[in-house]
């Protein structure tokens, strides 16, 4: 067999292939749901579509504006007014066009039931209590790994969610998670409003936040153990990061019907 020089650059992941634990196939063959459109949205696709992997939903229902330009590498001026998940997925396409990416404007409360469990695992880069319960719920039931990811001025955090060997985002909600969450299941719940008021953010840390949840994603897609059992907590401000413990709270209610 005769092998050219530099031929190993012809091949896109020649680089991701010098792990040994890297498959491909594994990338390319998972389906995988990212919730929200915005920097962290932003950020986790492009590094999904960089590592290979080839079946992604987007869902988000919110349009875009000026001041998102700041922190979205694929948004500008042009597309202000326009759906997030939308511009979003066709902006993907043109670094791959042989992707399958599927778009829907549309909040992911609004989705059908079987929408989050026909997927191999759900990576959230939403900003708000209501949408993460939700995905957390559907998920702990169907027992699908969701990887959550937060930013808060220059705090990340990131959690991944598997059930049902983890705790997951309900073990640990405090009061004000609990009222939105009576809201959310009572049979007023429908339509419900809160306001959360808006929050410094940049680039740096959304990429940081957004690069450990695929490197999770890359880790649970090869049936790796040494994913993220806990909370990994970013401060920029003060230069620290760190793994905080969560055990699992036998009393919430995604973990009734497993037994510890």
């Amino acid at each position: 067999m005769e092998i050219k020089v530099g031929s190993i650059d012809e091949d896109k992941y020649s680089r991701l292939k010098l792990y040994k634990w890297f498959d491909i196939e594994k990338v390319k063959n998972k389906k995988i749901l990212v919730v929200g459109a915005g920097a962290l949205g932003n950020e986790v696709c492009k590094n999904l579509i960089l590592s290979g992997y080839k079946n992604i939903d987007i869902v988000d229902a919110d349009r875009i504006v000026i001041s998102n330009l700041s922190r979205c590498i694929f948004f500008n001026e042009k597309d202000k007014g326009k759906f997030k998940a939308e511009v979003l997925a066709k902006k993907l396409r043109k670094i791959e066009k042989d992707e399958n990416i599927k778009y829907f404007n549309k909040k992911i409360e609004e989705m059908p039931d079987k929408f989050i469990q026909s997927h191999d695992l759900v990576i959230g880069c939403v900003d708000n209590i209501e949408a993460r319960l939700h995905i957390n719920s559907f998920c702990y039931h169907y027992i699908i790994p969701y990887i959550d990811g937060a930013i808060d001025g220059q705090i990340g955090k990131v959690q991944v969610v598997f059930p049902p060997e983890t705790s997951c985002f309900e073990c640990y909600i405090n009061s004000t998670h609990e009222e939105i969450l009576k809201k959310r299941f009572s049979c007023t719940g429908d339509g419900i409003k809160y306001f959360e008021p808006k929050i410094a953010s940049d680039i740096n840390t959304a990429s940081i936040v957004a690069s450990f949840q695929v490197q999770e994603a890359l880790k649970i897609t090869h049936s790796l153990k040494n994913y993220i059992k806990n909370i990994f907590y970013y401060d920029g401000y003060r230069n620290f990061f760190d793994i905080f413990e969560l055990p699992i709270n036998p009393k919430c209610s995604c973990h009734k019907k497993f037994i510890y």
